[in-house]
């Protein structure tokens, strides 16, 4: 779907498919090396039950124990993405307002519901913070990502709490949320905000794309609301048992090491990304998920060279309110960074050499 230019169908994973398939993937917000062995070994182990129905009632309960929720403000969903499918089927709502730059698929699935969306956009001048009085005081569907992909944002909840009105249903996107140390400025969990939703995702951290896991927290009545609009079964046996897994104490632990890491991976790419400054490069910061939004000049023949040399890294053009001089980059370890550091300097050298400009420093 185009809409104002912009291919909202458009996802990282369009950057390493096909011939795309051999690089180094900078493109997808994936973290790298997962799923780990005890998880694939978990999910291996769910196959001798496949010949039953699928019974979500252990791995809503474990998510419900995880954010210390009753298990009726709980919903398990294949992946976020089907969350947004049934936000925008479900909910009756008059004017939807989407707070952009942000992934796309909840635009998209209210537009695919019939719904005409309103935009808000942050402004790069402006860091990409939010501002609760620039969303439309009579919108009564508001979402935001938090911290917001592509730019890497994390807003305050407190900022994010604003947006709550009676009538209004607040839909903010978690699904980077565990990739930031101790989680600052989550919401999900809490219960005295009106109207919240919050969506979380088991893809990210854990590598679980392929197995399509995730889920909805919010009010009993509109977690019945959408459960209505399912179809039966909806997660998978090795899905919901990945789910299981995953809020596991254990789990939790492992993943809380890994934010850790994501942040010390990330200070070392943005520090080498800062050398480019000469070149025009700017960083969008302070960055807090586990990718980084940058703008540089010619960035199209940058990603093109990018790719001859043999790496994958996000358009951002694809998101409103961005255009061709954006780029979002996943962390990655330091060995990876390093080679794709190096591969940025040529490739920049490439881009300048061909427009007719100075070379690169």
């Amino acid at each position: 779907m185009r809409t104002e230019g912009h291919d909202l169908r458009h996802h990282g994973d369009a950057e390493v498919r096909d011939d795309g398939s051999a690089l180094v993937d900078l493109a997808v917000n994936v973290r790298a090396d997962t799923p780990p062995a005890w998880l694939r070994e978990r999910i291996a182990e769910s196959l001798a039950g496949l010949a039953a129905y699928p019974d979500g009632r252990g791995a809503r309960a474990a998510v419900a124990r995880r954010h210390g929720l009753p298990v009726e403000r709980v919903l398990l969903t294949a992946g976020a993405a089907e969350a947004f499918v049934l936000l925008a089927r479900a909910l009756k709502v008059r004017r939807p307002v989407v707070v952009h730059p942000q992934f796309t698929e909840p635009e998209m699935a209210l537009r695919d519901a019939g719904h005409t969306v309103d935009r808000v956009l942050l402004r790069a001048e402006d860091g990409f913070r939010l501002d609760p009085a620039a969303v439309p005081e009579d919108a009564d569907l508001v979402v935001i990502g938090n911290p917001t992909n592509p730019t890497s944002v994390l807003h305050p909840a407190a900022s994010i709490a604003e947006l709550a009105r009676p009538g209004r249903t607040l839909v903010v996107d978690e699904a980077f949320m565990d990739a930031v140390p101790g989680e600052r400025e989550a919401l999900a969990g809490r219960t005295d905000v009106p109207g919240l939703v919050v969506l979380r995702s088991l893809t990210k951290t854990w590598g679980l794309a392929g197995l399509r896991v995730g889920y909805v927290l919010a009010a009993p009545e509109t977690i019945a609301e959408l459960e209505r609009a399912q179809p039966l079964w909806p997660v998978s046996a090795p899905a919901l048992t990945a789910a299981e897994a995953c809020v596991s104490p254990r789990a939790l632990a492992e993943a809380a090491h890994a934010a850790h890491r994501v942040a010390a991976d990330r200070a070392h790419l943005v520090a080498g990304l800062e050398e480019f400054a000469s070149d025009g490069l700017r960083v969008t910061g302070p960055a807090e998920g586990p990718f980084v939004l940058v703008r540089l000049p010619r960035a199209a023949a940058v990603r093109r060279h990018l790719r001859t040399l043999g790496f994958a890294v996000r358009r951002g053009d694809t998101f409103p309110g961005l255009g061709e001089e954006w780029l979002r980059l996943a962390v990655r370890d330091r060995v990876t960074v390093n080679s794709f550091l190096q591969a940025l300097d040529r490739a920049t050298t490439l881009a300048h050499h061909s427009a007719g400009g100075p070379a690169a420093r």
